[in-house]
C-alpha cells in the first residue's frame, strides 16, 4: 500500500512517523504534499518520504489519501480533487467533518472514513477515533484498520459523539503533558534531577494507561489499589480533591465543547 498525505502538518507527520516507527509501511511508500515546498522537503526527506509539488501529482501514485489540511481549507481545495479521489481510500483527519458533511460538499461517490487521531500515534501508542458511519467497502475498511491499528487504538463511535470522543482522545495529550510537567516539578522540588523526574512520571503515566486499556479495570479500582488505609497515597489523593483536580479536567472538556458546567 502507498499512502499520501494532503497537508503535512503536525498530525500528518505524527501519523507518518508512527507508521515508520512500527514498520507498518516502507518510507518510500509514504507521500506528502503541502503549500510550503521548502518546509515539506525539510519534514519528509530526512525520513525517506516522497515529496510532491501538488495533490494532483501525489494522488494518482497512492492507494490511500489522508486529508490533513486545515478544516476551513477543505471547501476550497478538496472539491477540485473529486475525480482523482473517487478510486482511492480517503481518510479525513479534519476536526468537525463527518461523512454527511463531506457528502453535502462532494456527493456520495467518494469512499471515505472520518477520523480524529492524537499525537501519541507518532510512537505507536495513539488513538484514532473514527465515525461508525463511513462509505468504505468492507475490504477498504479492513485495509485502513490493518494499517493504522499497528500505531493506534482504532475506536469507532457514532457521528454525534465524534467531536467529544476526539476531545477526550485528541486534546488530552496536552492535559496529560501538563500533569507530567507538574509531577516533574514536584520531583525537582524534593531533589530529583529534572530529566529523571520526567522519565519516572512519564513511564508511570504510560504504564497506568496501558494497564487500563489491556485489563479494562475501572480507574477507580486502579486508584484504590494504590491507596492503603492511612497511607501516603490517599493523602495525596485528598489534596488533589481539595484542589478540584477532577473538576478542573471536566471544566477543560466543557471549555472545548463550548458548554457550561
Amino acid at each position: 500500500m502507498k499512502i499520501g498525505f494532503f497537508g503535512f502538518g503536525n498530525m500528518a507527520q505524527a501519523m507518518a512517523k508512527g507508521l515508520l516507527y512500527k514498520e507498518a509501511i516502507e518510507p518510500q511508500n509514504i507521500y506528502a504534499c503541502a503549500r510550503d515546498w521548502d518546509k515539506l522537503r525539510k519534514n519528509t526527506e530526512p525520513f525517506g518520504f516522497v515529496s510532491c509539488h501538488s495533490a494532483e501529482e501525489m494522488i494518482p501514485q497512492v492507494d490511500m489519501v489522508v486529508i490533513a489540511v486545515k478544516p476551513y481549507m477543505i471547501p476550497d481545495l478538496v472539491p477540485a480533487l473529486h475525480d482523482l479521489l473517487v478510486s482511492k481510500i480517503v481518510v479525513s483527519v479534519a476536526a468537525g467533518y463527518t461523512l454527511n458533511r463531506y457528502q453535502e460538499l462532494l456527493g456520495d461517490k467518494l469512499h471515505i472514513v472520518c477520523t480524529i487521531p492524537n499525537t501519541p500515534i507518532s510512537v505507536g501508542e495513539g488513538v484514532i477515533v473514527c465515525e461508525q458511519k463511513h462509505s468504505l467497502t468492507e475490504e477498504e475498511f479492513a485495509q485502513f484498520d490493518e494499517l493504522f491499528s499497528k500505531t493506534a487504538l482504532i475506536q469507532p463511535v457514532e457521528g454525534h459523539l465524534l467531536g467529544v470522543a476526539g476531545t477526550v482522545a485528541g486534546c488530552s495529550p496536552a492535559f496529560i503533558s501538563m500533569f507530567l510537567e507538574a509531577l516533574g516539578d514536584a520531583g525537582v522540588k524534593y531533589g530529583l534531577p529534572r530529566a529523571l523526574a520526567y522519565r519516572l512520571a512519564g513511564q508511570a503515566l504510560c504504564g497506568t494507561g496501558k494497564m487500563h486499556v489491556m485489563t479494562g479495570t475501572h480507574p477507580g479500582a486502579m486508584k484504590d489499589a494504590v491507596c492503603s488505609p492511612g497511607g501516603t497515597t490517599i493523602k495525596g489523593v485528598g489534596a488533589l480533591e481539595q484542589n478540584g483536580f477532577r473538576g478542573a479536567i471536566m471544566s477543560a472538556v466543557d471549555a472545548i465543547e463550548g458548554r457550561s458546567k
